[in-house]
């Protein structure tokens, strides 16, 4: 459980960052990438972007011999470029003990750039910017402004929430689970979580759009606390797409439900979808079961049948691929529902 305690005037201190952070993004996405888990959904893509990682990005692996990061690694800055001088201006002390801790129970000792590191060697440095770097442009680039569009899309609906129901309601509509007690804030998390004091400094919320794991607490020794968290379903996009505008979504939903989303420009029944794709009514139940499970499209009864519409995430995914339609929808006219 993660605990985070207030004190009255730390509830005004409260903000979600404006724009999403490239490499909190690209650690959470690297994460994901790792994490056990979720194979229908993530497995896919999971293994085509190891394919795709260059070797530059190797360096990046040795930094996690185990199942945590190092906290140096935790960089908000909200752009690239910012966030890598970050990263090399962290405070020698820190990097040194976060080597020290994430190799304490390592099998082996640490790779001989990573003992650069530690030392502050610039060539070590170097490599380091070069990986974060490779693994940005190959992970993220591809998809970053569908992530800027989801960061907004978050943003407006946190600053909603607070306007209509305050900081505390707000608190808990991010974190399925957490819970404001007094003064304290609960969140599930792993058991090492602890508990953290705010005593002033303010707190940092930052969504991301490649995790679904619990909260991540990033704890710097000045500044305010940053708390990451796992925004709408958290998921990924395929990296690249070799087979047109629509390559990417296909990858990850599938064709079938890619048509779906692209099929709910306007509202429709279940038999609707049905004769649009040429598919049985049990085929579309089953895949909109598992598009409404993500978050991307909800149902509704309407006398005996049933009415699908797109959420406002399932657009957000969709928008940038409008251009094209799927190749079902192209001969068949729209179905009334």
């Amino acid at each position: 459980m993660i605990r985070i305690r207030f004190t009255a005037a730390d509830f005004a201190m409260v903000r979600l960052a404006p724009r999403p952070a490239p490499l909190q993004e690209l650690n959470t996405a690297l994460l994901q990438m790792c994490h056990p888990g979720d194979d229908l959904l993530f497995g896919r893509w999971r293994r085509k972007l190891l394919r795709s990682l260059p070797t530059a990005a190797g360096p990046l692996a040795d930094l996690v011999p185990g199942a945590a990061a190092p906290a140096f690694l935790d960089v908000f800055a909200d752009s690239l470029t910012e966030g890598l001088t970050a990263v090399r201006s962290g405070h020698p002390p820190l990097v040194r003990a976060e080597i020290e801790r994430v190799y304490a129970g390592a099998p082996g000792p640490a790779p001989l750039w990573v003992r650069g590191l530690h030392r502050g060697d610039d060539d070590a440095w170097r490599l380091l910017r070069r990986a974060q770097r490779a693994a940005f442009e190959t992970a993220l680039r591809p998809v970053w402004p569908l992530v800027q569009d989801l960061h907004q899309a978050e943003f407006t609906r946190h600053a909603l929430t607070v306007a209509e129901h305050g900081t505390g309601a707000a608190l808990t509509a991010l974190v399925p689970g957490s819970r404001l007690e007094g003064e304290v804030w609960e969140c599930p998390g792993p058991g090492t979580a602890g508990e953290r004091e705010l005593r002033g400094r303010g707190l940092v919320l930052q969504p991301t759009f490649h995790w679904t794991g619990h909260p991540l607490i990033a704890d710097p020794p000045d500044g305010p606390l940053f708390l990451t968290y796992p925004a709408g379903p958290g998921l990924p996009l395929t990296p690249g797409g070799a087979d047109g505008p629509d390559g990417a979504l296909a990858e990850v939903l599938g064709r079938t439900r890619l048509a779906i989303l692209l099929a709910l420009a306007d509202a429709h029944t279940t038999s609707g979808l049905a004769r649009r794709l040429g598919v049985g009514n049990a085929t579309v139940s089953a895949h909109t079961a598992a598009l409404r499970g993500a978050g991307l499209l909800t149902t509704v009864r309407a006398g005996r049948a049933v009415l699908h519409r797109r959420t406002a995430l399932g657009g957000l995914l969709v928008r940038r691929h409008s251009g094209a339609a799927a190749p079902e929808l192209r001969s068949t006219p729209p179905a009334r529902p």
